[in-house]
This record gives structure tokens, C-alpha cells and sequence, in this order.
């Protein structure tokens, strides 16, 4: 008798689960579709690096004209030091929340990362949370960060070689700035990165701040390349602080700083890669990608 108890128990717990799932799923596929897409980026806090995320809301909404379009930074330090200031941003999981509460139940979102380092890793994991739980999205789509395939890589060093100023000669060198990500392995596309360059522009390097390669596996290739001059270029959506004070700061340990000590003479390109409109469309293109499947 118990365990005839005891199975019709457990009948009834596994119907009522079933029921509850098939209930959850009825649910959000009965909601009307609205959708929105949210743009995650590092952030900054540098007035003059502002314009590459007002160019990227630009070409975002140009492209995408009917779907609601909010912004989100991942740095606390930067949100912190913008609210001082009157600027509120959100992070990406309370946009993600004010987005659930006020109805809307297709999200794209876009990984304004230059790798799927660290930071992109976080954000993937920490956003798939809002299409579990209940009443949550009924889809939620993250788009890959700039550099996420070979075809990226090499779209992404024909792009920025030939935006270099006109005026540079041959045998000038130029290194871009990357910024790094020592403790994880997406940081070897860097490595990638610096052998497409160099294959395709023997005087073109990449080097990064927090990962490798650094500015010291660059510099025997100069001296044995006899270059005098050399050109630094952020290698960065924004052309915040890393671009303006470990690139082209005055400070002793600055890559500028370093290199003239060395010799070299150094001209610092303070522009974003997210200026760039052809950068731009590399990451309109994965979030174009998510799109289409978004209503699948």
C-alpha cells in the first residue's frame, strides 16, 4: 500500500512539474513580441572618447530603426565616477532588468569587447539568467565581441592599416595598442592579431597593456628594423585613459615615454576603433546575425 501511495505521489509531482514547465513555455510564447537591443561596452569616462559610442548609437539606430535601443557599461569604477558627474549608467544586468519589467521579451545583446575575454564571458553567463528565470524573456541573444572569427581578425587588420594617416612612410612602424587579458586564454588572438598584422605590413605590430604580446617583445623588432619613427594607435573601441596616459602620456613608464627614451620618435593617434564605420560594421554584423535568429 505504501509504495502504491508512494508512486501515485510521485505521478503527481512529475505532472504538476510538467504542467508548470509546459505552462512557463505557453506563457512566453503567447507574449506579443517586443523587441530591443542592448549595447554593452567597458565604458569611459573620457568626454573626448564619448564620440565613438555616439557613432556607434548612430549606426546602430540607422540600421535598426524600429527596435528600442539602450546602453549599459560593465566597469563599476566608470559608472561610479559618472553618476559624481550626473550621468547615470546601468549595468548590464539592471538594463537587462528595467527591459524585463517594462515588458519587452526579445533581447539582442551586443559585446561591445574587442575579445570574448574576461568581461565577455561575464556578461554571457550572468544575461542567460534573464531568459531562465520565470517571467523572464522569452529570448535573449548575445552577439559575439569584435574579434571572433579568422575572417574578424582579418577584416579587422585591412580596416585599421588602412586607416593609418597618409603621411606615414614605409618604413615607419606602427603599434597598436591592445589591452590584454593575462589570465585568460582569448588573450592568444593578440598573438593572432600581431602575426596578421606583420604579415601583411612587415612594420605594423601589436602589442597590449595587461597580456601579450607587450611593448618589449616589439621593441629588438624596431632596433632591428633601424626605425626612427613609430606610430601609436589604440587598439580599443575608445581612446580613453590606457590611449591617453599608457600610450601617449608623459609619465616615464608610457609606451611614448619609453620608446623616445629608446631613440624612436613617436606620434600617438588618439582615435577609437569604434570611430571607425568599417570597424563598426563588424560588430553590426554579429548583431545582425542574432537578429535573424531572434524571433526563431
Amino acid at each position: 500500500m505504501r509504495k502504491v501511495l508512494w508512486l501515485l505521489t510521485l505521478a503527481l509531482v512529475l505532472i504538476t512539474s510538467f504542467t508548470t514547465v509546459e505552462a512557463q513555455a505557453m506563457r512566453k510564447s503567447s507574449k506579443e513580441h517586443k523587441r530591443a537591443i542592448l549595447l554593452v561596452a567597458f565604458g569611459t569616462s573620457v568626454p573626448e572618447a564619448q564620440k565613438a559610442f555616439e557613432n556607434v548609437d548612430s549606426m546602430v539606430k540607422k540600421a535598426f530603426p524600429e527596435i528600442t535601443i539602450r546602453w549599459a557599461y560593465t566597469s563599476k569604477t566608470i559608472r561610479a565616477k559618472l553618476a559624481k558627474e550626473g550621468k547615470i549608467l546601468d549595468s548590464p544586468e539592471l538594463a537587462l532588468a528595467k527591459l524585463m519589467e517594462e515588458g519587452y521579451t526579445h533581447v539582442a545583446l551586443l559585446s561591445l569587447h574587442i575579445i570574448p575575454g574576461e568581461e565577455f564571458h561575464g556578461l554571457f553567463r550572468n544575461s542567460s539568467f534573464f531568459e531562465q528565470m520565470e517571467g523572464g524573456f522569452s529570448r535573449l541573444l548575445v552577439a559575439q565581441p569584435l574579434l571572433s572569427s579568422y575572417n574578424d581578425l582579418q577584416r579587422t587588420a585591412d580596416i585599421m592599416l588602412k586607416s593609418l594617416p597618409p603621411s606615414r612612410k614605409p618604413q615607419e612602424a606602427v603599434i597598436f595598442m591592445g589591452h590584454g587579458s593575462e589570465k585568460h586564454p582569448a588573450d592568444s588572438i593578440y598573438m593572432a592579431m600581431n602575426a596578421i598584422l606583420n604579415k601583411k605590413d612587415p612594420y605594423a605590430f601589436l602589442a597590449t597593456v595587461d597580456g601579450h604580446p607587450t611593448l618589449d617583445d616589439i621593441i629588438p623588432e624596431l632596433i632591428a628594423k633601424k626605425v626612427k619613427k613609430v606610430f601609436l594607435v589604440p587598439f580599443m573601441a575608445v581612446a580613453g585613459d590606457h590611449a591617453r596616459k599608457d600610450m601617449a602620456g608623459d609619465s616615464p613608464d608610457s609606451w611614448k615615454s619609453i620608446l623616445t627614451a629608446k631613440g624612436f620618435s613617436c606620434e600617438p593617434i588618439l582615435k577609437g576603433m569604434a570611430e571607425n564605420p568599417e570597424i563598426v560594421n563588424i560588430w553590426l554584423d554579429h548583431l545582425k546575425e542574432v537578429l535573424e535568429k531572434l524571433d526563431r
